[in-house]
């Protein structure tokens, strides 16, 4: 993090992670047969075996695999409540090194990547794209400071669910400090259109564990109002309402099939890349059988 250039401190973290093809675990009609699956109504006739009808009497339709690179989308919150941390630097520094982090390693798969930030609005939005500069450009948009005064996640998940047609992977990079109330419906519907989405929240630690001990005026950041706390009567109450959002994120998650990673920014950056390395490896589907369901070898 003492890197200034958020280029180079993405290469940084990336070096040394062993990169290389990697599989779509979507199916498609472009590339390699994988498996025969029946016949239903309304599938593309065009790819009926008529070889195995003629000797099954049966309609089979054949799947192939799709190895179209994969379209990640990174969403990042640049609001005003990113600027706090007490480690050095704050939630926004690490959410931002983060996206260029997985930025940088996918365009070294050859990977499409687009970003979207925002606070109360959306600020930048970059399509997804591979192609020579586009990662630079990335870069740059992730250099601008948190500059909004609240944060409003449903202007990009429906900006996403708007415009993004082909499936892909979406990550979502935010305190999520914010009421969650419209949240499962946006990430339901996304997950509806066969989207991969990941919540990484980034939290500081005081915001974990509320580890502070002298009574203090504490500043909202996003608000700008002044609030006198007692943590020794404040904590209590804290850790229970922190808990019971954080449950309720969590439970949205399981519900819709959605990785959630609670993460403290003092956590070394190279884990969140192994952590998503880690769930694509665990979601991805076993090399199918090429065998023929009249039994044998397909050809």
């Amino acid at each position: 993090m003492r890197i200034k250039n958020i280029e180079l401190r993405a290469r940084a973290i990336v070096e040394g992670f062993l990169t290389g093809l990697h599989r779509s675990p979507y199916h498609g009609f472009s590339v390699e047969f994988t498996e025969y699956r029946q016949y239903s109504p309304g599938d593309d006739t065009r790819f009926l075996d008529w070889k195995l009808f003629a000797r099954s009497d049966r309609y089979f339709i054949k799947c192939f695999e799709d190895e179209t690179n994969l379209r990640c989308h990174l969403l990042v919150d640049l609001s005003r409540s990113m600027s706090y941390g007490t480690v050095g630097y704050d939630k926004a520094d690490y959410a931002k090194t983060a996206a260029a982090t997985i930025a940088y390693f996918l365009s070294q798969q050859r990977d499409a990547v687009g970003l979207l930030t925002f606070d109360e609005s959306i600020v930048d939005l970059i399509p997804t794209r591979f192609r020579p500069g586009h990662v630079h450009r990335l870069m740059m948009s992730l250099e601008r400071a948190p500059s909004g005064t609240a944060t409003d996640i449903e202007k990009p998940l429906e900006q996403v669910a708007a415009t993004v047609a082909k499936r892909g992977m979406i990550v979502l990079i935010s305190d999520l400090l914010t009421p969650i109330g419209a949240l499962e419906k946006n990430l339901g519907f996304l997950r509806a259109r066969g989207h991969e989405v990941v919540l990484l929240r980034v939290l500081d630690p005081t915001e974990i564990d509320f580890s502070f001990d002298e009574p203090a005026m504490f500043h909202d950041i996003e608000s700008g109002l002044d609030l006198y706390v007692n943590p020794d009567l404040a904590r209590e109450n804290y850790l229970m309402e922190f808990r019971e959002h954080a449950d309720e994120l969590q439970t949205i998650c399981n519900n819709l099939g959605i990785d959630l990673h609670q993460i403290s920014i003092d956590r070394p950056l190279e884990l969140i890349l192994f952590d998503l390395l880690t769930d694509r490896m665990k979601r991805g589907r076993p090399s199918a059988s090429r065998r023929s369901p009249t039994g044998g070898r397909a050809s």
